[in-house]
């Protein structure tokens, strides 16, 4: 069996060997490397682990060494994931260290039998392996002392023209302690993303590229895909090589349907091919991008109530009622009322502004109550999720009727003292509400705040889309009102056929007859 093995071994080193010789010649003539196009810089990527094949891992390092080296100026060309198995990584190094300028390794360093990124890039570069003085040194400092047959050892076992490279720490400036070997073009980065990250930001020197800088543009189109891909066929193709242009779909964004993006190494082709294409597209179809509509919620929900408008008087209403309940209750008194639906999300954001303004310095958590139903839509609690993320939510929930939750709160909350409710005049048993009003007797006793009982839906739906405000995704496909899966369907008054013969459902906000809200209700 051990003959056996070692013959199977040398078979392998002599097909790695040819295909060295192979792409060798083939460099000299015809290879894209940084040899032949001076002008760019490049690299591949190869990730080692049959536990990212096998989805026992999560591959991230891949994706922060594509930004990092972009940053850089170096054009990544290639990512490949393979297993932990010595020829095949024999082959891929002696075919990408090749092909690229650079050829970044990671993973599969280690002191157990799955790690063999060192011994295959021996093999690929029909190298010996060699304890090396220096790693031994630092091996046996780490681990204690040591003999040469511990499996330690394996971590000092590198190819015989290894060099070691020492990072800087750019917080301390200090030299790490423990170096990235490399072997020619190739570097051996660890594969757990903590250990890589902090060695690749110490080492960025030695991918950094003078002169090439890469330039980016976005652009966000509120349009189907197919619709615009004639118009990105025909710019990309008058572009040439000098600017690229990706079209990425979005299903889960509210405000847009496409990102588009140009990438280019001059800024001044970029910008041009941007303007361009903003001219070529579909009017009114390209949209602004507010990424972070929750920093800037207080700045622009008072702009919006000193507006002058219709919209901004309705929200200066609310404010007001909002700023009473807190000149009445502190923070730890009052939560909000959030099921995800339209109409809290609005007073959430409404609420979040107000507070903000009040307390700016505040680190504390904005407190909300939610009253969880049978059956609810995943789409729903994927947006419960990324909502309390996005406003730093304190969340306590609860199940049951509005009186049994109440009760429940008031046993586990009970210094909370009022609820912000997103109530509505046309909610069904609404229209007797005030304000500010207390439970009805024989209820848990509460404040119930009520912001938005003059809105109407359409006011609702305008404030929540002019300030860029995320919503649930199914108000976007023909859900108006939200409630259980059990009793909630698409409403048919937005219902259409479109230019293709399919039937389709138009978002929520573009109900004309607003008296048909409810009936996504059944």
């Amino acid at each position: 069996m051990l003959m056996l093995g070692f013959t199977k071994l040398g078979r392998a080193v002599v097909r790695v060997r040819r295909l060295t010789v192979h792409l060798s010649k083939a460099t000299m003539s015809t290879c894209p490397s940084s040899a032949a196009n001076r002008d760019t810089t490049t690299a591949a990527i190869l990730i080692i682990g049959d536990e990212i094949l096998k989805g026992h891992t999560v591959d991230t390092n891949s994706a922060f060494l594509t930004r990092q080296l972009r940053k850089l100026g170096v054009s990544v060309q290639r990512v490949t994931v393979i297993p932990d198995i010595q020829e095949v990584i024999a082959k891929e190094v002696a075919l990408l260290s090749s092909q690229y300028t650079h050829l970044i390794t990671s993973g599969g360093i280690g002191p157990t039998h799955d790690d063999v990124t060192f011994e295959s890039i021996a093999m690929a570069f029909q190298e010996e392996l060699y304890p090396h003085p220096e790693l031994t040194q630092l091996v046996e400092e780490f681990f204690g002392g040591l003999d040469k047959n511990n499996a330690a050892m394996k971590l000092a076992m590198v190819p015989r023209s290894a060099k070691l490279n020492y990072g800087t720490d750019p917080q301390t400036g200090q030299l790490h302690r423990y170096p990235l070997v490399s072997v020619r073009n190739v570097y051996i980065f660890p594969g757990i993303p903590s250990l890589m990250e902090r060695a690749f930001n110490g080492l960025e020197h030695l991918f950094a590229c003078s002169g090439t800088t890469f330039h980016t543009r976005e652009v966000f189109v509120d349009a189907d895909e197919a619709d615009i891909a004639p118009v990105l066929t025909k710019l990309q193709a008058s572009w040439s090589k000098r600017v690229a242009l990706g079209s990425y779909p979005d299903w889960l964004s509210n405000y847009h349907r496409v990102r588009l993006v140009l990438d280019s190494d001059s800024q001044e082709e970029v910008d041009k091919a941007r303007t361009q294409l903003v001219h070529e597209l579909p009017k009114g179809s390209v949209v602004p991008l507010v990424t972070d509509p929750v920093s800037i919620a207080t700045a622009e929900v008072y702009t919006l109530a000193n507006s002058g408008t219709q919209l901004g008087e309705k929200v200066m209403s609310a404010l007001k009622i909002i700023e009473t309940a807190l000149d009445q209750y502190s923070t730890e008194e009052v939560c909000v009322g959030f099921n995800g639906g339209k109409d809290c999300t609005a007073l959430l954001h409404l609420y979040y502004a107000a507070l903000k303004r009040r307390y700016s310095d505040s680190k504390d958590k904005v407190k909300a109550l939610y009253i969880r139903i049978v059956s609810p839509f995943p789409e729903m609690e994927r947006f419960l999720q990324d909502t309390i993320k996005r406003y730093d939510l304190e969340l306590f929930s609860v199940e049951g009727s509005i009186r049994q939750a109440l009760s429940e709160v008031q046993d586990r909350k009970p210094e909370l003292r009022a609820v912000l409710m997103g109530t509505r005049r046309s909610d069904p048993y609404s229209h007797i509400l005030t304000p500010m009003c207390p439970t009805d007797p024989g209820w848990p006793e509460y404040m119930r705040v009520n912001p938005l009982l003059d809105w109407t839906y359409h006011d609702i739906w305008s404030f929540l889309r002019t300030l860029y405000v995320p919503y649930c995704i199914l108000y976007d496909k023909g859900y108006t009102s939200l409630g259980s899966m059990d009793n909630t369907c698409r409403n048919t008054s937005l219902q259409m056929v479109d230019a293709r013969g399919v039937t389709r459902y138009k978002p929520a906000y573009l109900l004309e007859n607003e008296e048909e809200e409810r009936n996504s209700r059944a």
